[in-house]
């Protein structure tokens, strides 16, 4: 798929964001095509613009703002001031912009201007997108380990015999830009269709709850004990991680067949017993049936049980490192490779889940297209930029 061919090619999002969430989200929508132009205030930017190592040799690029903001433009842009906030309404309308999106607290959409009411009524067929952690109508802060706590994740997560443990990514932030952009998507097709925008509110917490489907039912209706189970699975066995000579793999096996076929292999006939049979004797023996199933896995290489159970047809993956991650073959011919114009540093990324990978530009810096977008596109001379930065308006 060429550049030319992107969904959401001639889409103009401006977006008022920060941290995680939403810049995950409109890049995603980057990678789509859309043109992005992401709204910072002057003096108190992104914060995730000082996070991370000082890869560039400027403060506010360092590594960890990087991933999440590639393919998009820049502006500054102070909207405490009666005067940013007209700017951004000229904005809306020169720009044509077609989705609006913020993850200001609630209390803030008034008065930064920014609320669906203002913004609409300069284009009534605007999407505007709020991302919140509890909804419109609830300002509390909230950060994504925060959220996997409220919704239950850390109960989940971790061994049954530890506390509970957040999630090695921040999925709740993933989660809510995931359901975000969905949100986005049928918008954009709801206004082809009839020509109306829309206000779209997400709620981090609602995103991640509702991922909570068989849990939940099965907690709160059938009054089963769903917790932590560390590698293992509750309704099937053997699934875990197993140490090898040298390294570590994990095994799913998800019915009967499966289970046959691994004792069918020599190195682990002796499991082939009555009482494993089927799943239901498995899971009643499984701390048994995992501790001998480690004994035979550590004498094996990570080579051999991969080729062994794959020829089986029974479910494994080597435990890989990212380094691991990046050489795998289905994913090295897909990495997005961006270089960064000034410096040359290469910056490496995954490939959305489908389609080629995109042309992405390198994360921009603070206000680093004041000049293309409130020059070229609005007009204002270089006396007048010159005159808002004085007076700290972009």
């Amino acid at each position: 798929m060429t550049a030319a061919a992107r969904a959401l090619d001639g889409i103009t999002v401006l977006s008022l964001e920060q941290a995680t969430v939403l810049p995950f989200l409109t890049y995603r929508l980057a990678c789509d095509g859309a043109r992005v132009i992401r709204v910072e205030n002057a003096e108190r930017p992104d914060p995730n613009r000082f996070v991370g190592r000082d890869v560039l040799g400027e403060a506010d690029m360092r590594s960890y703002f990087l991933p999440n903001n590639c393919g998009k433009e820049a502006v500054t842009l102070n909207l405490a001031e009666i005067e940013g906030r007209a700017i951004l309404t000229e904005l809306i309308g020169a720009l044509r912009v077609d989705v609006f999106a913020t993850n200001q607290r609630p209390r803030s959409y008034a008065r930064l201007g920014i609320d669906d009411d203002t913004l609409r009524a300069v284009k009534p067929d605007l999407i505007w997108l709020g991302i919140t952690g509890f909804g419109p109508d609830h300002d509390e802060a909230a950060y994504d380990p925060v959220l996997q706590a409220r919704a239950g994740f850390m109960e989940l997560t971790g061994d049954s015999d530890g506390p509970p443990t957040a999630f090695g990514l921040p999925m709740a932030d993933l989660g809510a830009a995931e359901h975000g952009y969905s949100e986005v998507m049928k918008a954009l097709f709801r206004r082809a269709v009839t020509g109306a925008g829309a206000r779209l509110d997400v709620s981090m917490l609602r995103s991640a709850v509702s991922w909570m489907a068989s849990p939940l039912l099965l907690s709160a209706s059938l009054g089963e004990r769903i917790t932590r189970k560390g590698n293992t699975h509750q309704f099937f066995a053997p699934v875990s991680v197993f140490a090898t000579r040298d390294g570590y793999v994990y095994v799913a096996v998800g019915n009967d067949q499966q289970w046959a076929a691994l004792t069918a292999i020599p190195a682990f006939a002796e499991l082939a017993q009555p009482a494993y049979v089927v799943n239901a004797g498995r899971i009643a023996e499984a701390p048994r049936l995992h501790r001998e199933l480690g004994e035979r896995f550590a004498r094996l290489t990570t080579a051999d049980a991969l080729t062994l159970l794959q020829t089986a047809g029974v479910p494994i993956s080597r435990v890989n490192t990212l380094a691991d991650v990046v050489a795998d073959p289905l994913v090295a011919g897909t990495l997005v490779r961006i270089r960064d114009p000034r410096t040359g540093l290469e910056v490496v990324l995954p490939a959305p889940p489908a389609g080629d990978p995109p042309p992405l530009g390198f994360p921009p810096r603070l206000g680093e297209h004041n000049e293309k977008i409130y020059g070229g596109t609005l007009g204002y001379s270089a006396e007048r930029l010159a005159d808002f930065r004085r007076r700290r308006i972009i």
